[in-house]
């Protein structure tokens, strides 16, 4: 049997008048060929845009009716095209071709015109990406809620040592085991956690983080466990939930955990043990579901001997540890990280993103990194605004010119090597900390008083 034929017994179906009536009432254009590329049918709009009697048309080839048409190549290939711009009578279209098969046979080809004009398209268009903004409105209200903004994917390094620990991250992550991120300053350490976050089971409950170290103890307890109205001068009207209460359902991020005054530990304890909290000034307990995850760049163990930190606190939130490796043990991930910083660099500035020279290259790898990926950022910032679309050497901060700091001068005293080590680590945390001391002493987990003496000793009490 001929495909015209095959047409034919087709369009008998095609050509009930209720059938053709509807068609022809359609905003869209329909045209129908045969195998040989003649038309078998053309709704009644589209006869009047090409200005020719639907029914005279009937048999002749499309060519000849429609211009730059490609209705006999969709019955050649067999195969469909859609949204194909085609011009027609002046006019930027979209169509759709599709092959009309009888039995696996092609025998012919149907085509549409959804959008008669590019102008049609594009008021679709902005309709979607309307609808695609208000989507994202949300998507980010909802992230902003739950607070986590970065997964494992963000984590920038193919060595052995991340590969590592991004694999323990996906294994303990839907669980609901306490963890605690151990790391130096600037390692990642809160990426980390909120990567755990958003692999659990709890990634569309709240995500609640509180640094330790930058609440005074005075306001950590309601900070961490709330107040009801009247518990003390100067209380909010109603009350406040504290942050178990806020991350009720998901995780709650203890950054610092190191620094929580001893005090506030025996309450936080309690608080893992019995999964209830207490606010300052209530009179009842109110039961929470909270996972809890902690960092700290201290050594705990260290403070659990001298007794400034509970063992019993120690043994429940370090479940599960996970230890960041520090920049310098995975020199290997330095080139790629440092293209990535500079091309989000490039796109915050709406600047062309500049290469690395192999000499600036090899001056970043040489480095010792004490203040790791968060020094390695600042360092690539300053050389982004001195430099050109080319990063070379003398664009990068003069301590990264030199040789790598954990490196000893040969010859030089044990005295001598030391005093220079811990000279550059002053530097570097007052670097990585903008100038401001109480950051940098807090990175370099020392007191203040300390911190100040050894400025003193180096002679770096007048720097700014």
């Amino acid at each position: 049997m001929g495909s015209e034929v095959l047409l034919d017994a087709a369009m008998t179906q095609l050509g009930s008048p209720l059938l053709l009536r509807g068609l022809d009432t359609m905003a869209e254009w329909l045209v129908v060929v045969d195998g040989k590329g003649r038309i078998a049918y053309i709704n009644a709009p589209y006869a009047d845009f090409l200005e020719v009697d639907p029914l005279t048309a009937i048999g002749r080839p499309v060519t000849e009716v429609i211009e730059n048409t490609r209705m006999p190549e969709v019955v050649m290939s067999g195969k469909a095209e859609i949204a194909q711009l085609q011009m027609v009578r002046g006019h930027h279209m979209i169509a759709d071709r599709y092959p009309i098969r009888v039995d696996g046979q092609v025998v012919g080809a149907i085509g549409t015109v959804i959008y008669h004009d590019t102008w049609e398209w594009r008021q679709m268009d902005v309709q979607v990406q309307a609808l695609e903004a208000e989507v994202d409105y949300y998507r980010q209200a909802l992230d902003s809620r739950a607070g986590a903004r970065w997964q494992l994917t963000d984590v920038i390094g193919e060595s052995e040592a991340i590969r590592a620990l991004n694999s323990k991250v996906r294994k303990v992550a839907p669980g609901d085991a306490s963890v605690l991120i151990r790391g130096e300053s600037g390692t990642g350490k809160e990426l980390y956690a909120h990567a755990l976050h958003r692999l659990s089971e709890r990634a569309k409950g709240p995500f609640i983080k509180l640094n330790c170290a930058a609440i005074p103890e005075q306001l950590l307890e309601a900070e961490l466990f709330g107040y009801e109205e009247g518990a003390f001068t100067g209380a909010r009207k109603g009350g406040k939930p504290g942050k178990f209460q806020l991350a009720h359902g998901g995780t709650l991020f203890l950054d610092e955990i190191g620094d929580m005054p001893l005090a506030m530990q025996v309450k936080l304890l309690r608080v893992l043990q019995d999964r209830e909290v207490e606010a300052v000034g209530a009179t009842r307990l109110l039961p929470v579901d909270v996972r809890v995850i902690t960092a700290t760049h201290r050594p705990l163990e260290s403070l659990v001997e001298r007794g400034e930190f509970r063992e019993d606190l120690f043994y429940r939130i370090n479940v599960v540890p996970l230890t960041i490796p520090p920049l310098r043990e995975r020199r290997e991930d330095i080139p790629v990280l440092a293209r990535h910083l500079l091309a989000r660099l490039a796109e915050r500035r709406d600047r062309r993103c500049p290469t690395l020279s192999d000499e600036a290259l090899a001056c970043l790898c040489r480095h010792g990194w004490p203040g790791n990926v968060r020094e390695l950022e600042n360092a690539l910032e300053a050389a982004f605004y001195l430099g050109g679309a080319r990063l070379d050497a003398d664009d990068l901060p003069e301590t990264l010119r030199q040789r790598d700091a954990s490196a000893p001068v040969l010859g030089a005293s044990l005295k001598a090597t030391l005093a220079r080590v811990e000279r550059e680590a002053l530097q570097s945390a007052l670097a990585v900390s903008g100038g401001n001391r109480t950051q940098a002493a807090r990175r370099l987990g020392i007191a203040k008083s300390s911190f100040y003496e050894k400025l003193a000793r180096h002679g770096l009490d007048k720097t700014k």
